[in-house]
């Protein structure tokens, strides 16, 4: 499983009904205001109780949708179509008591079916279609006249065109630009999910290569570990005996390391992980890391004021702490420099060591597998270290410093939790 989600993302058709919501909220005012003006100056002979309670249904049917936005049932695409069609009714009763097809603002029936048209299938938008042309021919021939002189008719009809087009042009040109930037999420969207998908699949591959190595050298090592047990037994030279404690030791240590790499995933997925200061976490693994490597020495500072923020470093997380501090002493054992720092959103991680730096011609091969430029070793570290710090929901980043060496950043969410 992944980094966990901050915050659940919303299915395309409920997101554009929320859109259309906020959309219906405007013009209803604009309709809303529009009748109120005409109203106080007594422009039209209106009838203003339809009208009242026309305006009344839209404003219900506004407060009603976002209520139920609220709730957790799913919006498909035949709710939304039907809130499309009530949009269409709407307007089409609001132009019936306000002149009719000489009402300048039948153009806005466009509006919602240029919506539907791009945010719904093709049989739907055409049964709104079907609805809006009923709707528009029946106007032709049924509405309320509007009792006004010819020259303020022919005014009030080109500012009434004006406005139409002002208020269609708005509400459309915001939809599509809210379309185009939930695509171009959903594109990066499922981009991340390919190159996390692919580094899965590469994950797989060195852990399976991993399972089965540790399994072949089980036998060899166990072996060893016999004939050395044997070898004190038939020699009592001291020399001698000192020298087999050490090697038998090793055997040991490579058996136990080995363990540890076959029993690892299961170990991730049972082991319980506990919340924890990240200064009691940062503590304990360099202390842990110290022990592995007595010939390091490095300086801790913490730069975070305030709260000490906490949490729950999964094994792998911890471990690929170590395999950064790993790749520092590799580079210079001598004079690390490691940091501490957050803020309202982010755990930082520096570590700096005074080794040649990262070459610019090969900054972007860091990190794959199999690339190393120690000369040794598979390149197996850095990747691995990566891809548990980005399912931990954070990041792995190397700089060449300035003032020479590398700087090695590691950004972790305030919640990382990992893979547990």
């Amino acid at each position: 499983m992944l980094a966990p989600v901050k915050m659940q993302m919303l299915s395309a058709t409920r997101q554009n009904l929320w859109r259309l919501t906020f959309i219906r909220t405007l013009v209803l005012a604009a309709q809303a205001g529009s009748v109120a003006v005409a109203y106080w100056t007594e422009l039209l002979p209106l009838p203003w109780l339809a009208l009242s309670v026309t305006l009344g249904f839209s404003m219900v049917l506004c407060l009603v949708t976002a209520l139920r936005l609220r709730a957790s049932l799913p919006v498909t695409e035949l709710e939304y179509a039907v809130q499309l069609a009530c949009d269409l009714l709407i307007h089409s009763a609001l132009l019936y008591f306000s002149g009719g097809s000489t009402n300048p603002f039948v153009s806005y029936y466009l509006v919602p079916l240029a919506i539907a048209a791009v945010t719904l299938p093709w049989v739907y938008s055409l049964i709104l279609s079907g609805i809006a042309l009923v709707a528009y021919t029946l106007l032709l021939v049924q509405f309320y006249p509007l009792d006004t002189f010819p020259m303020a008719r022919e005014k009030m009809q080109i500012y009434g065109m004006w406005l139409s087009f002002a208020l269609a042009a708005a509400v459309i040109t915001f939809f599509a630009a809210k379309m185009a930037e939930e695509l171009r999420r959903q594109e990066a969207f499922q981009a991340q999910r390919r190159e996390e998908g692919l580094r899965d699949q590469q994950l797989l591959a060195v852990a399976t290569q991993a399972a089965g190595a540790a399994h072949e050298l089980g036998t060899p090592l166990a072996t060893m570990s016999v004939l050395i047990s044997e070898m004190r037994q038939d020699h009592t030279d001291p020399s001698l005996q000192d020298d087999l404690a050490v090697l038998q030791e090793q055997v040991k240590q490579c058996k136990h390391t080995l363990q540890q790499l076959v029993r690892a995933a299961e170990a991730n997925r049972r082991m319980a992980v506990e919340e924890q200061p990240v200064t009691f976490w940062m503590d304990e693994s360099l202390n842990r890391w110290h022990l592995m490597r007595p010939e390091a020495s490095y300086r801790f500072q913490r730069l975070g004021q305030g709260l000490v923020p906490h949490l729950a470093p999964p094994p792998d997380l911890t471990q690929a702490l170590l395999n950064l501090l790993n790749n520092a002493a590799d580079a210079c054992p001598d004079g690390l420099e490691v940091q501490l720092d957050w803020d309202a959103s982010d755990i930082v991680i520096s570590i700096r060591d005074h080794g040649p730096g990262v070459p610019v011609a090969i900054a972007e091969q860091i990190g794959k597998p199999f690339f190393t430029t120690k000369g040794k070793g598979f390149g197996l570290g850095l990747f691995l270290s990566k891809a548990s710090v980005t399912r931990a929901g954070g990041s792995v980043k190397l700089y060449s410093h300035e003032e020479g060496g590398t700087l090695t950043e590691l950004r972790l969410p305030r919640d990382a939790r990992g893979d547990v």
